[in-house]
Formats: structure tokens, C-alpha cells, sequence
């Protein structure tokens, strides 16, 4: 059944996150990309001219898009997907929320707050009824949804089956990830060939707080975060993309690794995410060569949407340790806010778009 597609802006469309929306937009079945913004260096020029263009051709139709200032003035769209720096974000999605827009950012600004939803649909998509209290209680006709930070996406897309089986009490946690996560033209090469850059700023605070809402309960339109302790180590690894997880798991129940892995396999997550366009199925996948997962060899499985997950085996200290693997990206980044975007579609939370429509 043909139906009309539903207008939709992608703000900071000339950044590398950007792109990878504008890329994600450009033929999808539910949403039509109509409008793109930009900072006002960029505004009034044709989007080819004011975009330094990083994979693949650009199609001549969004390249001949004219930038738009990134004001809900200038842009009409109602359902409006966010890759603004976290520095300008705040106020700007402010202010299409007020306005009357759905906002789906890629920023940290708002993540943390009680009555945002920040969403993997998998995980947590009961999280965005959150949407409901926002508008009530900022008096906003539209919203702002949050996906996570890229490398917390994976972590907790592979901590969900442990968790909701065994309870996940600590996990100690090292990042290695993909110089596409810092943007363009992000870290210079000299800092970052044949090395390993063993910081990035905020991001370990980051995923230590963010994975226990996603994992939290949801309660009286407030949600209760995971009572998970955390200890992260954030590194940046000369890979382009593809951030990996190395992951150390004390859980309320032992589980060896054989249930572990049997849990990952028939885990398909949330049933509201079943059948959507971005939806990968499975959302995650067991690899059993013990040198996998690899960023060259597995970050594009299910279009850059599915977690891989591998090297399970017993932890002498803890229960469990594996390493995951997620395209930042895709499924950290632009790919999961279309996917909440299709999820909210699905709920009727969208503008003009009925509740099972999709």
C-alpha cells in the first residue's frame, strides 16, 4: 500500500553525522527529505557547493537542496533530525520543540534529562511514552528524542539479553573507537596512525551514565536507572569505522558462557521494532571465530545496524567477558535516530502519522 511519505530536515547536514542521515533519508520508504540546514557560512548556497562530500556520489536531487539556516523559521518540516554539534544543539533544538517540530538528535545536550527519552528501540522503545510528560511539562507542542553516545549504543545493545535474563551488577568496560566517531576532519593523522590515543573527552562519564537510563525501568512516566556499576576506559584506534567494546560482566546470577550465548541468538528485541525499515533482524549476532568481530570484515552486517558480539568465554574474576562491535556511525549515531524515528511513527507519536500506520 502506497503511502505519502512524511517531509522530514536534517539539521547539520554538512557534518560527517550529517551525511550519513542524509544518505539514510535519501530513499527511505516513510520519510522524504525535503529540507537541509546548516550553519550560516553555509545557508543560501546549493548543498553540493556548501558539503565537503565523504562516500559515494551525491545524488543531484539533495545536492541541488539550498542550506537553510538551522531556525524554525526557515525550516518548515515537522519531523526534523538533529547532527548539531552538542555546543550549538541545545538551544536550536529548543527551539523546534517549541515550535511544533519532533526532534530526533544525534546530541548529548538534552540525554540525561528526566523527562527525555534517550532511546535504543530495542532496548527501551516503552521510554519514549516519556514524550508525553515532556510535552506537558515544558508546555511544547512538538519534542526532542535522544539516541545514545555511539560506542554506549553497542554496549547496551549487548548487555540488554544479560540483563533482562540475569541482571547485570558490574561491567568494566574499554572502548576502541573509530576515528569517524571524532567527525571531520577530526583527529589528525600524525596523532593517529600506527598509535592509540588512550582519552577522549567526556566520553567515559558518558557511557557510564547513559547505559544505566537506557537499561532502567520506566515507572510512572519516569524512568529508574540500572543499578549497574560501571568502569570505562575510552580509547581511539587508527580504524575509519566500527567502535569495538571489550566488555567484563558480574552479573546477579552466574551464567556461563553457553546460556550467554544462546541468549544473544534468539534475542530480537522490542516487539514494536519487528518489521521496520532500519530494524536489522537480528538487531544482534554471535560471531564463533574467536578473532571476530573485526571493524574490516563485519561493521557493514545488516546495513551498519546489527551489534556484533564475540569471544565469549568465563571471567576468572567475574562471570562473563566479550567483545562487541557496532558501526558509530549508522547504528550509533544517524541510523538510530531514524530508527526512533520510525518506532515513534509506529506509536502515533509523530506529526500526522496515526498510530499503526506503519
Amino acid at each position: 500500500m502506497n503511502r505519502p511519505r512524511v517531509p522530514v530536515a536534517v539539521l547539520g547536514a554538512t557534518g560527517a553525522v550529517g551525511q550519513t542521515f542524509v544518505r539514510l533519508l535519501r530513499r527511505h520508504p516513510f520519510f522524504e527529505l525535503r529540507e537541509v540546514a546548516a550553519s550560516q557560512r553555509s545557508a543560501g548556497r546549493p548543498y553540493r557547493e556548501a558539503v565537503h562530500w565523504l562516500e559515494g556520489e551525491l545524488p543531484d536531487a539533495i545536492g541541488d537542496l539550498e542550506v537553510r539556516p538551522c531556525t524554525p523559521e526557515a525550516v518548515r518540516s515537522r519531523v526534523v533530525f538533529s547532527a548539531l554539534d552538542a555546543s550549538v544543539a541545545g538551544e536550536v533544538e529548543a527551539s523546534f520543540a517549541r515550535a511544533g517540530a519532533t526532534v530526533l538528535s544525534n546530541a548529548r545536550a538534552y540525554r540525561m534529562d528526566d523527562d527525555v527519552p534517550l532511546v535504543i528501540p530495542e532496548v527501551n522503545a516503552s521510554h519514549l511514552a516519556l514524550v508525553r510528560r515532556q510535552r506537558r511539562v515544558r508546555s511544547w507542542e512538538g519534542a526532542i528524542v535522544t539516541n545514545a553516545n555511539c560506542a554506549t549504543t553497542v554496549l547496551a545493545l549487548s548487555l540488554a539479553p544479560l540483563h533482562e535474563a540475569a541482571g547485570v551488577r558490574t561491567a568494566f568496560v574499554a572502548t576502541l573507537q573509530a576515528a569517524s566517531g571524532a567527525g571531520y576532519p577530526g583527529v589528525p593523522s600524525l596523532d593517529l596512525l600506527g598509535n592509540v590515543v588512550p582519552y577522549i573527552a567526556g566520553e567515559e562519564e558518558k557511557i557510564e551514565v547513559e547505559a544505566s537510563k537506557i537499561l532502567g525501568r520506566l515507572e510512572d512516566f519516569a524512568v529508574a536507572p540500572a543499578a549497574i556499576r560501571m568502569s570505562v576506559h575510552a580509547n581511539r584506534v587508527p580504524v575509519e569505522h566500527g567502535h569495538t567494546v571489550c566488555v567484563t560482566v558480574e552479573l546477579n546470577r552466574a551464567v556461563e558462557p553457553e546460556e550467554a550465548s544462546e541468549l544473544w541468538r534468539r534475542w530480537r528485541g522490542h516487539p514494536l521494532c519487528h518489521g521496520l525499515p532500519s530494524a536489522p533482524d537480528p538487531p544482534l549476532a554471535l560471531c564463533d571465530d574467536p578473532d571476530r568481530p573485526q571493524p574490516r570484515r563485519d561493521v557493514w552486517a545488516g546495513h551498519g545496524m546489527r551489534v556484533l558480539v564475540g569471544r565469549v568465554r568465563p571471567d576468572p574474576v567475574a562471570h562473563l567477558r566479550f567483545a562487541a562491535l557496532g558501526h558509530n556511525t549508522v547504528r550509533g549515531a544517524a541510523g538510530g535516530s531514524v530508527l526512533n524515528a520510525e518506532v515513534m511513527g509506529r506509536m502515533g507519536l509523530l506529526p500526522d502519522v496515526k498510530e499503526g500506520a506503519w
